[in-house]
């Protein structure tokens, strides 16, 4: 917890500062930040007008009296500026405007083709972000931070794609130059399973500090919060284990050019081609699942196999990592309990007992938009950091010089 308690010594209160009180969403009078913050009240005056001129907080209903006007009280104001939450996948993509404390205003979702390049698919989610600004009566200058997840991994401190295997193209890309020639915003890009991570434990399991999302769809990947934080590793590859080596792979060949990973027999493109190998017509999750539904035994089988393999290389990060909850999300989890059983069967074989004493292997709670809630979690938890604050004080008084 922030210590607001403050001496002679002190830093000065700045803008952003203020705000980390105000964040909360609480009213609160003049006199109670100066109590709070040790500063005078011609300072807290001079810091709020700079939040107020940039909307991030304003007046609110008064206090009640003690006698004579009662005193006026300063808020979070929410909807006054917006975030953009982008959920870019392998074939879809899924865009929403949101408020400062993640109430979607406005969504748009459609097919794309992630592979067809940078330029094409920003393109797309300028032109869609422009119609849904449209939708809800607003400008690109009322968004503040912008937050996408891309279906390869990601150098977070740049927002660039690294070496991505389905994104051609997309390497070393500088995503957050080109989208502010477009919007004056900030740009926040992940990996598109770190993002879900983080909106299926704020939106899912609120409160769990262990969580491990694992997302099996056309790839498999993981997204890992420890001590309620995302780790995203030291090249942004943490929670990659859809390329562990596991027994029943051998030498079966995998995209990434090794062979025997996870993804090349567990990944939903791996349990169609094995179905097709037993004569079935499948070729997509989408397929599988379909196949599944109607009670299909061999697709009953070869998913819940599906299911063994994941439990074998979740076995050994429940040692590493101990998480509480895994989280089960993706195309493939549509299946029903069949993955999931096989995940249970052998993590609960494998793993050591106390690790999975109260451990919880449980389907998305967030389901489809997980992804989407973290990119906004993500860009929201910027926008109103210090940094953040700052950011957009410094650009809005730039903008009054120049005008």
């Amino acid at each position: 917890m922030v210590d607001l308690t403050r001496t002679a010594a002190s830093p000065p209160v700045g803008a952003s500062e203020l705000f980390q009180i105000l964040r909360d969403g609480v009213p609160r009078t003049r006199a109670e930040l100066a109590a709070l913050t040790g500063a005078a009240r011609s300072t807290i005056g001079v810091r709020l007008d700079a939040l107020i001129d940039v909307g991030l907080v304003g007046a609110v209903e008064t206090a009640a009296s003690t006698g004579g006007r009662p005193p006026a009280q300063v808020a979070l104001r929410p909807t006054s500026r917006l975030v953009i939450a982008a959920d870019l996948g392998a074939s879809h993509g899924r865009v929403a405007v949101t408020d400062l404390v993640a109430a979607p205003l406005a969504t748009r979702e459609a097919q794309i083709d992630i592979a067809a390049g940078p330029v094409p698919t920003l393109t797309w989610l300028v032109q869609a972000v422009d119609e849904l600004l449209d939708e809800v009566g607003r400008t690109r200058d009322d968004v503040v931070a912008i937050g996408i997840g891309v279906p390869g991994p990601v150098e977070f401190s740049t927002g660039r794609p690294a070496n991505p295997p389905i994104m051609p193209g997309w390497d070393g890309f500088d995503v957050p130059s080109w989208l502010r020639q477009h919007i004056p915003a900030h740009v926040l890009l992940d990996n598109d399973v770190n993002i879900a991570a983080l909106g299926e434990r704020e939106h899912g399991w609120a409160g769990v500090d262990h969580l491990l999302f694992v997302k099996v769809a056309t790839g498999i990947g993981s997204g890992i919060v420890s001590e309620g934080r995302l780790q995203r590793g030291a090249q942004g590859t943490a929670g990659d284990i859809g390329h562990v080596r596991v027994s029943r792979a051998g030498d079966v060949p995998c995209h990434c050019g090794n062979t025997g990973c996870l993804e090349a027999v567990a990944s939903g493109p791996a349990i169609a081609r094995a179905l097709r190998a037993k004569g079935h017509d499948v070729h997509t999750s989408a397929d599988v699942i379909a196949l599944v539904n109607r009670s299909d035994l061999d697709a009953i089988y070869a998913v819940r196999q599906a299911g063994r393999d994941i439990g074998e290389v979740l076995a050994t990060c429940i040692s590493l990592i101990n998480p509480s909850v895994i989280v089960l999300g993706g195309s493939v989890t549509q299946a029903g309990e069949h993955l999931i059983a096989g995940v249970r069967e052998v993590v609960y074989a494998r793993s050591m007992p106390l690790a999975t004493e109260h451990l919880v292997i449980a389907p998305s709670r967030a389901g489809g938009v997980a992804a989407l809630q973290g990119a906004a979690s993500l860009a929201i938890d910027y926008a109103l950091s210090p940094a953040g604050v700052d950011e957009l004080v410094a650009y809005a008084e730039g903008r009054q010089l120049v005008s």
